[in-house]
């Protein structure tokens, strides 16, 4: 089992979903999030004063899957949350050792 964390921004949430979804991916955690990456916040003017906005508004999908779905998830959010500019975000895959379905005590793949 792998563990898929995907930062994306917020208007793209529906289309990760979606493409998610079509794949046969059944659950999903979704985290609000604050950071910045390469683009390193931005200047903002309010009532007349301009301030830097550090850390921009993220999200943080999470989606623990089979290994051999692997690939397709992460092929799934590349495309379906890429806007062709800066800060379209990050995905990262980590190993999981267990899950257990806490409601029926299911254990392995068939928790998830």
């Amino acid at each position: 089992m792998k563990k898929i964390e995907a930062i994306i921004k917020p208007f793209k949430l529906d289309d990760v979903k979606e493409a998610l979804q079509e794949i046969g991916v059944q659950g999903m955690t979704v985290v609000e999030a604050k950071g910045f990456g390469r683009q390193r916040g931005h200047t903002e003017l309010y009532r007349g004063a301009e301030y830097v906005v550090d850390f921009l508004p993220k999200l943080k999908v999470e989606v623990v899957i089979a290994d051999d779905a692997v690939q397709g998830a992460i092929e799934s959010i590349s495309k379906s949350a890429q806007t062709g500019k800066i800060g379209d975000g990050k995905i990262f895959v980590s190993d999981i050792s267990e899950a257990v379905r806490i409601r029926t005590g299911e254990a392995g793949d068939v928790a998830l």
